[in-house]
This record gives C-alpha cells, sequence and structure tokens, in this order.
C-alpha cells in the first residue's frame, strides 16, 4: 500500500542531519531529474528579483531566495517533520509512536515539486518550490509528469492518492489508484468539496491510517477499516474516487 500527500508551502527550518544526497531518497530513477531542477533552482537564487518573481514571493518572504540558494549545503530533517501547515499539524508527525513512524517510512509518500515523490523519512532541506512555481527553461510538468508517472507505476498493491489535483498534474498515480476527495454533508443531504478544511481532514485521516498500521491490499478493506475506525469513506458513483465525509 501507498499512501500519497501533498507538500506544504511552509516548513520548518534547519536540521540535525548532514546536507542532501539524492542517493538517499526513495525512487532512485528519479535522481537525475531531481539534480536538473534543483541545479536551476540554485542558479535561478543567484537573481534574487527573478527568483521572487519566479517563485511569486510576499515582501515578508524574500528571505526563501537564500533558502534555495544554499540546498546541496543545508542541513536536512525526515521529510514528515519538515512540512509544516494545516494538513501536517493535523497529521501531528512529533507524536506518532515508533511504529507508526516506521510504517511511514515504509508506505507513506510526499510528493514535493522539487524532489518528486519522496519517502516520508527521507533527509531533505528547506526549500521554496511550488507545484505553479515558473522556474526559466524548466517547466515543472513537463519536468516531471512522465518520468513521476514511471516511478509511481513500479509500486505495487493499493495507492491512495491524496494529493491535491494540482500536484496529480505533476504525476498520475498508477491506474488502479484511488483519489480521495474530500466532502461535507449539508441539508438534504446535499455534498460539496470542502476548501481550507479538507487538508485538516486529510491529515487526521493520514494519521488514523498510520497508526493503524495496516497495508490494505483492496479498497474494501480500506473501507472496513475506515467505518470500524470512525471514518465515513465511501466510494464515489461512476468513478474509481473515495470520498471521505466529514
Amino acid at each position: 500500500m501507498l499512501i500519497l500527500l501533498p507538500p506544504s508551502e511552509t516548513k520548518r527550518a534547519g536540521g540535525t542531519g548532514r546536507s542532501l544526497s539524492l542517493e538517499q531518497l526513495r525512487f532512485p530513477a528519479l535522481t537525475d531529474a531531481r539534480r536538473a531542477l534543483i541545479e536551476d533552482v540554485v542558479t535561478l537564487s543567484q537573481d534574487p528579483d527573478a527568483a521572487i518573481a519566479a517563485l511569486k514571493l510576499g515582501p515578508k518572504q524574500h528571505g526563501e531566495v537564500e533558502t534555495n540558494r544554499g540546498l546541496w549545503q543545508s542541513p536536512t530533517m525526515p521529510a514528515l517533520d519538515r512540512y509544516t501547515g494545516v494538513l501536517f499539524d493535523a497529521l501531528d508527525p512529533a507524536t506518532l509512536g515508533a511504529e507508526a513512524r516506521s510504517f511511514a517510512g515504509r508506505h507513506l509518500v510526499i510528493h514535493a515539486a522539487l524532489l518528486g515523490p519522496i519517502g516520508a523519512l527521507d533527509p531533505i532541506p528547506s526549500y521554496r518550490l511550488s507545484h505553479d512555481s515558473r522556474v526559466p527553461g524548466r517547466p515543472l510538468k513537463r519536468h516531471w509528469r512522465a518520468v513521476v508517472e514511471v516511478a509511481l507505476g513500479t509500486e505495487p498493491g493499493l495507492v491512495l492518492d491524496l494529493r491535491s489535483e494540482a500536484y496529480v498534474g505533476l504525476g498520475p498515480a498508477p491506474s488502479g489508484s484511488r483519489f480521495l476527495r474530500v466532502l461535507t454533508e449539508g441539508q438534504g443531504g446535499t455534498r460539496r468539496a470542502l476548501n481550507h478544511f479538507n487538508k485538516q481532514a486529510k491529515g487526521r485521516f493520514t494519521r488514523a491510517l498510520l497508526q493503524a498500521g495496516v497495508a490494505f491490499s483492496d479498497v474494501g478493506e480500506l473501507l472496513d477499516w475506515a467505518a470500524s475506525a470512525g471514518f465515513q469513506l465511501e466510494r464515489q458513483p461512476d468513478t474509481t474516487d473515495l470520498a471521505l465525509v466529514v
């Protein structure tokens, strides 16, 4: 089983690990693509004005240019601990037990714009790059889509895709994967998609999956577990998608 998460714009600074080693990251077939993009981002950071425009940085975010300039030298920490924001605050990695973190290391993947899909415990530096950043000469969709699709296609078993559609655009999950939508039910049974709070729901659901520590082999097993764990998880009619109703 593979659980796919989006990254977060916000990240913890610092780290206690050594500098970035691409050979330590999951999906080694992406190593060349990772190196090429990192080199371009580091080069872009030599021109602060161009970097600010390409990364769409506000006045209080200009320090991110320096962060990108030091990508090869900066200390690292596990990806699961690097990201902050609504989803990762709800997932609350710092309070996960050792078994749940070990399960995350085997079954949880975070799709980073800079590095492509990475393992939850892969050591990464702080960085600034989003799915819609404009790296000169290297459109991110064109750079990532084909190689990520191949890399994810090597994963056996059930793939549960909790990414945003923007990150799906950087590399689709394998055929047969299940895309998770977060819905809320209003009066009269009408349902609508959540925006901000869908991240919180995904974080809580992922935390529960990690704590359960079960690599579900099919959707039926996942649905049965979700019901027993207090989640309203349903198949979406006329599609392979799943709906988490909150």
